[in-house]
């Protein structure tokens, strides 16, 4: 165990309690006391890891992106969608059935098809909803353009995805969320050097 938490800079007593809460599989025992373990227990606490600890996600919703990425009959596409929705945050409150059927019209007008029981499209229909209500709506074509924008970024993530299940999810989930502040950052540039522009400077 001292070895698999230097290899992973995970200390023991965290990867004890992975252990425990059946979060991390037991290691094979080679004596009474000793484990030995090997790159699947790495790969697995690099996972676990990064769904509690970046992530910040309860136990009980690691443990279901854990089951998708250990069951076979689901593809990797489908153990990405599990794990996207489980970093979603939940509207505060319902979006309408008219806010909705806006944002499904959208997405099928763009030719967009996510899993049945995504919390995204109820979640950008809020969004929506809250520009709107501030009066500052955001037009069908302004919304289509960032759209558009989402594709171009998407498939540099999604290009970058490694073929191993549980690596691809922990890609995932880090990338997502430690590459948004990126992608804001650079927005806000672009919009600081966009107006510049437009005034000849």
């Amino acid at each position: 165990m001292s070895e698999l938490a230097d290899r992973s800079g995970v200390p023991i007593p965290t990867i004890k309690f992975y252990l425990r809460e059946q979060l991390l599989p037991r290691g094979q025992l080679s004596s009474r006391t000793q484990a030995s373990y090997d790159d699947s227990h790495l790969r697995r606490l690099r996972l676990v890891r990064s769904l509690v600890e970046v992530a910040g996600l309860r136990l009980e919703v690691v443990r279901r992106v854990l089951a998708a990425v250990d069951d076979e009959a689901m593809t990797r596409h489908d153990v990405l969608g599990r794990a996207h929705s489980s970093l979603s945050l939940s509207p505060t409150a319902p979006a309408s059935s008219e806010d909705l059927d806006q944002v499904e019209t959208s997405l099928e007008q763009w030719g967009w098809k996510l899993h049945d029981q995504s919390p995204l499209p109820a979640a950008l229909a809020q969004a929506l909803l809250a520009l709107d209500s501030l009066g500052h709506p955001m037009s069908d074509e302004a919304l289509e353009a960032y759209a558009k924008a989402a594709v171009a970024v998407a498939s540099v993530d999604v290009s970058q995805l490694p073929v191993d299940r549980s690596d691809a999810v922990e890609t995932a989930v880090v990338g997502t969320l430690l590459r948004e502040p990126v992608l804001l950052i650079l927005r806000r540039m672009a919009q600081e050097v966009r107006s510049g522009q437009s005034q000849g400077q």
